[in-house]
């Protein structure tokens, strides 16, 4: 039987875990990077990386070969009106997103870790290992066992590692179910769609449709729910009402699409403790997804920076300020967009009215530009307050084949409280 042990035992090799078995290595670090999966695999998700996530790649001078620029992103509203958010810098990301499969995006980040010095291994965490200060590693299935000084926890919403390190109050926890599809025909924009099966009744999330690779696009569906993990089979009963409806609204002629992949996510930071001690908890394993629309992929990537830092800065406690690093980032977000969330669950015509009322053309920048701004969490510093975007949200006619030129949205910093006067909208309507 192989035994090892390394200075970090990172868990996971998808965005969250490459970045931090990367920064590791880089920083003088052995790093064992561990995934159940040989690579390339494949993932369900929208495939869109966020501005912010493109500043961290930038900074970490990894290049992604084959990513498509996104520019503005249009929402689609139960009545089918049309919002186009357009898309400009901010302070402190780019002035666009980029759209690639994860297959191609993940074996990327993993390979850029293992250049660096990271030694892969490809097996599932079985039994946990302890020792004098709590988890130290695991016995994976091919019978490997590999411990860290460091535990990362980087193996998505259902991870191993934060079961293992007692991490997780599962009642507490919000949980949400995506599906994703590709169908053979190309978009050019970002398109969200908010879309009431039954009229005047939401469907309790919301569907996308988004640039993907080869002439096709990337469409799916992602559905809300609180901490009992029991809608995935709804998703997939709805994704070809779902399909037709987009249909209808002109963004596509296809019926058809490969075969659905579907996955859990774990939303807000809400109910996981992400770190105690030399056991740190990154991306969807720490529950950093967006509860508002379900993105993950720039907080993995900064998440696993982070944790890769605070290990290489206080190899005794990294927890410390790994903590610190959150506070100071993304749990004001998520903690108020959490709440937004769970409050919204159950009511599909309150999520109806707020649909409609984000895509009302006469709102412009008074609602729905503000909205874009926190609905993406591109909006973030340390003094109080929000900065809305300079660039009114305006109606936008049925999608034109044309290619998107600019960046996704724009904004700066707040302090994760919702804007007063969405606050003030949101409550007349729910």
């Amino acid at each position: 039987m192989t035994k090892r042990r390394f200075d970090a035992l990172v868990v996971g090799a998808g965005p969250a875990g490459s970045v931090a078995a990367l920064v590791l290595a880089r920083g003088g670090a052995r790093v064992a990077l561990v995934d159940k999966a040989a690579f390339p695999r494949d993932k369900a998700c929208g495939d869109l990386i966020g501005p912010r996530g493109v500043r961290v790649l930038s900074e970490l001078q990894v290049e992604i070969g084959g990513a498509l620029p996104v520019g503005d992103m249009v929402v689609v509203g139960p009545s089918d009106r049309r919002v186009r958010l357009p898309a400009r810098a901010g302070r402190t990301y780019p002035d666009h997103g980029v759209a690639l499969p994860r297959r191609c995006f993940d074996a990327t980040l993993r390979d850029a870790a293992i250049a660096a010095g990271a030694e892969p291994f490809v097996g599932r965490a079985g039994d946990a290992l302890y020792g004098d200060r709590g988890l130290e590693g695991f016995c994976l299935a091919t019978g490997a066992e590999v411990r860290g000084d460091v535990v990362i926890g980087a193996d998505g919403a259902t991870s191993r590692v934060a079961a293992a390190a007692e991490l997780v109050d599962a009642p507490r926890v919000l949980w949400a179910f995506a599906l994703r599809a590709y169908v053979p025909e190309p978009t050019d924009l970002p398109v969200i769609v908010f879309w009431d099966p039954t009229r005047g009744s939401a469907f309790p999330g919301y569907g996308w449709m988004f640039p993907g690779p080869d002439g096709r696009s990337n469409l799916g569906l992602g559905l809300g729910m609180r901490s009992t993990r029991g809608g995935g089979a709804a998703v997939a009963r709805s994704l070809p009402a779902f399909v037709g409806h987009l249909g209808r609204l002109g963004l596509t002629g296809s019926r058809t699409h490969d075969v659905p992949l579907g996955g859990w996510l774990k939303l807000g930071m809400v109910g996981t403790r992400p770190a105690e001690g030399r056991v740190l908890l990154v991306g969807d394993a720490a529950g950093l997804v967006n509860p508002l629309q379900g993105e993950g992929i720039a907080p993995a990537l900064a998440s696993g920076r982070a944790a890769a830092e605070a290990f290489l800065t206080n190899p005794g406690c990294p927890a410390t300020p790994y903590r610190g690093f959150l506070r100071g980032t993304f749990a004001p977000y998520m903690g108020a967009t959490a709440s937004a969330h769970a409050a919204l669950l159950g009511r599909p015509r309150a999520i109806s009215a707020i649909g409609r009322a984000l895509t009302v053309p006469a709102l412009g920048r008074s609602l729905a530009g503000t909205w874009s701004l926190f609905w993406n969490d591109l909006v973030r510093s340390g003094r109080r307050g929000y900065q809305p975007a300079r660039d009114r949200a305006r109606p936008h006619p049925p999608l034109a084949r044309r290619r998107a030129r600019g960046p996704l949205l724009k904004g700066e910093p707040h302090d994760g409280r919702l804007p007063r006067r969405l606050r003030r909208r949101l409550l007349r309507i729910g």
